[in-house]
């Protein structure tokens, strides 16, 4: 076998499958003829072509939103470098043209009647139409078959009544709807819009997805493409200039969102400019661009302060406002029978609340919208399980929710009520009075977590007469997304807050409450290691080792958190290794062949995906406690809370090694022995570490130098720089 790849050069063909030899939740081999006129078919000993590519890249089936899979009998344009390799069979020699990775690659309905009636009569989309009904079909519509199938209506099911029956109709039309927008997405590979966009943009635009690109080009940047690349095609493919009001709008709207993605809800003119004068190249541009998007009402501007609000992020923020000053006007709600109940709650209590407590329950009791906050180990948990008891003595429905499965799994082991993640709360009916009688009460825990636009869907979730209570830190790592919601809330005074800051202490005390305090406080312990703390001196080099070993003394109960995704891979990569070196690898079967995957059993495994079918969430920890195939499934992961995960493709695409974790991914869970990779990072600071620290339960080990440890604990938090305007909104309405 000889090979030879050709120079460099860019080839078009288009290939009629005939195989697939290799098909995953993430790649595809298939095998063709071609089937343009100049080309030589396979049965005269020419030439045949294999194409290898992820499914990720391919255009989308219209009807299930998932990558289209090739098929035997679908035709597929492949645009790439090709190699050539010559295989001698007797007194042939077969050419193979092998496209890895084409650049382009889409599926094609053919146009022409032959090809058309054997695509329809063999192909498994089109279920209870052979040939003969496919070729009666054609003779009947010709030209028009595509017309008449594009758009599912009335009228042209009528065309085709007497030919077919109306379950062949319906099999006719609902195959064809799974291909109907694959010359937009040719259209789109073509002009170099990467499969993802197209996937994100027909979910929106549907068949208009070219007509709005033409009339707009750089509304794909919404949709996940970058601008120069953008810009690029704007300016070459549709002739737009650089002045055009469509371009300076993208780059104020990016830039503006770039201050959002820090996690901003303001920025000023200051903040801005040098990103919008790296995005157009020619500073002249930059005030034309604030122009066009005053005009456009991109963003509201407060001239009295000169800042620039984001108008979604604006309209968010008034909007949560005025729900919250909504309750906090309902005041003076404890009477009588909230005073039984209160006694009912505390009756059953172990021991006596603290006067700080008492306050909290009361306050709650007593107002439509309160805040309990505090640190570890302060007692928030007695307070809000007392106030709940309360509530429910009162008549009130309890909803408490979380951001994370895991946390939502904790409030309910600490409450004894039910409850849920804000997610599923979201996608449930709104929390809505069934009768002038019917009372609810909404818990928020660790609600530090929650961001901008997250609060905002809650509110809005929820009827005006649903009380609404926050518990969580202030101080702890502010949300992913925009805002600081709890922290503003605090901070602005104008909501009932309660703070519970005296440690409690009981036997056999950690010292981790009153350590993590000394931290969020910029304050460095006289002691790094001291109680249940170890500080363990730690060269940057050797910290994954080092957390490695530490991990083995006592596995079942540890976790090991870091701040980069590439300091949790080596951690992962080395513990494997030294801890579990010797388990045996999941592998599952695939068309015959047989694959790997890097994960053992007994592994600790991390969930990266929500897949509420199958009970798992992003964030989920567990166990691979089975790598014993079966006819339905490769697997079983046996997750924290006894759940048992059949591993099928679906879930095993989101599996990850789990012995260290980000610290995103732990917040609002606990884990009794915590081990810290400390490293001086970008996102580590001050409240990074406070968060790391009051995740353990009983025992924390810290990894890194010194020097480390102490620039950390001294530098401020960011949550504190973030720029709010819910907090001018609040704290104004304070001083009225």
């Amino acid at each position: 076998m000889n090979k030879a790849v050709d120079d460099g050069k860019l080839f078009t063909e288009t290939v009629r499958i005939t195989s697939i030899k290799f098909l995953s939740s993430k790649y595809v081999i298939f095998v063709g003829v071609p089937i343009d006129r100049d080309s030589f078919k396979v049965n005269n000993g020419k030439y045949y072509v294999s194409v290898k590519t992820e499914l990720a890249v391919l255009p989308i089936d219209s009807s299930s939103q998932k990558p289209l899979e090739p098929t035997i009998g679908q035709n597929w344009i492949v645009k790439g470098i090709r190699s050539i390799q010559e295989i001698a069979e007797g007194d042939y020699v077969m050419q193979q043209h092998v496209y890895d990775s084409p650049r382009a690659i889409f599926c094609t309905l053919p146009e022409s009647g032959a090809a058309l009636i054997n695509f329809i009569a063999k192909g498994s989309d089109f279920k209870g139409i052979g040939e003969v009904k496919a070729r009666e079909l054609w003779r009947a519509l010709g030209k028009s078959f595509h017309s008449t199938l594009r758009t599912d209506s009335e009228e042209s099911r009528k065309r085709l009544e007497g030919l077919l029956s109306s379950d062949s109709i319906d099999a006719l039309y609902k195959g064809y709807a799974k291909y109907k927008n694959l010359s937009h997405y040719g259209w789109m590979s073509e002009h170099g819009i990467p499969a993802k966009v197209q996937e994100r943009l027909f979910k929106y635009h549907q068949e208009n997805s070219i007509d709005a690109i033409k009339a707009n080009p750089y509304l794909l940047i919404s949709f996940g493409m970058a601008f120069n690349k953008v810009d690029a095609l704007a300016q070459s493919k549709f002739g737009i200039t650089k002045d055009d009001h469509r371009r300076l709008s993208s780059a104020l709207e990016i830039s503006i969102h770039n201050e959002v993605g820090k996690g901003n809800t303001y920025a000023n003119r200051e903040h801005i400019t040098p990103h919008l004068k790296k995005l157009l190249n020619e500073k002249e541009l930059v005030s034309q661009a604030f122009l066009v998007g005053y005009n456009k009402a991109q963003y509201v501007l407060n001239k009295e302060q000169g800042n620039f609000h984001p108008t979604a992020q604006f309209l968010m923020e008034t909007v949560v406002f005025k729900r919250l000053l909504k309750l906090v006007k309902q005041k003076d709600l404890y009477d009588e029978s909230a005073e039984a109940a209160y006694q009912y709650a505390t009756k059953e209590l172990p021991y006596d609340l603290t006067k700080k407590q008492v306050q909290a329950v009361l306050a709650s009791l007593d107002n439509a919208v309160s805040c309990i906050t505090g640190g570890a180990g302060t007692g928030k948990t007695t307070v809000l399980r007392t106030t709940l008891r309360a509530y429910f003595n009162l008549g009130f429905m309890i909803h408490a929710v979380a951001l994370s499965g895991r946390a939502a799994q904790r409030l309910h082991e600490s409450i004894g009520f039910e409850t849920m993640t804000i997610a599923r709360l979201l996608r449930n009916e709104p929390i809505s009075p069934s009768s002038e009688q019917s009372l609810h009460v909404l818990v928020i825990d660790e609600a530090s977590m929650v961001d901008l636009p997250t609060m905002y869907r809650l509110v809005t979730k929820l009827h005006p007469s649903v009380r609404i209570i926050l518990t969580g830190d202030p101080d702890q790592l502010p949300p992913i997304g925009c805002g600081k919601v709890l922290a503003d809330i605090v901070e602005s005074k104008l909501i009932v807050n309660t703070t519970l800051d005296i440690v409690k202490r009981q036997e056999g005390a950690t010292g981790i409450p009153e350590y993590s305090k000394q931290i969020n406080k910029g304050l460095i312990p006289a002691y790094l290691s001291i109680g249940n703390i170890y500080f363990h001196e730690t060269a940057a080099s050797d910290i994954a080792n080092v957390c490695s070993k530490l991990y083995q003394q006592s596995a079942s109960n540890s976790r090991i958190l870091a701040a980069t995704k590439k300091m949790v891979a080596d951690i992962n990569r080395l513990t494997q290794t030294q801890h579990n070196p010797d388990g045996s690898v999941l592998q599952f079967e695939m068309n015959g062949e047989l694959f790997y995957q890097n994960l053992r059993l007994n592994d600790a495994i991390l969930f990266t995906q929500n897949n509420y079918d199958k009970g798992i969430q992003n964030g989920s920890l567990g166990t691979l406690s089975s790598v014993k195939p079966t006819n339905t499934h490769y697997g079983v992961v046996t997750l924290d809370t006894g759940s048992e995960i059949k591993i099928t493709q679906d879930v095993l695409d989101c599996m990850e090694l789990g012995y260290c974790i980000t610290l995103h991914k732990a917040q609002g869970s606990q884990f009794p022995r915590i081990i810290v990779a400390l490293q001086n990072s970008r996102i580590v600071d001050r409240s990074w570490l406070y968060t790391a620290i009051t995740r353990a339960e009983h025992e924390i080990h810290i990894v890194g130098s010194r020097a480390d440890f102490e620039a950390t604990t001294i530098l401020q938090s960011t949550v504190h720089s973030r720029r709010s305007y819910l907090f001018d909104l609040l704290k104004s309405s304070k001083n009225d």
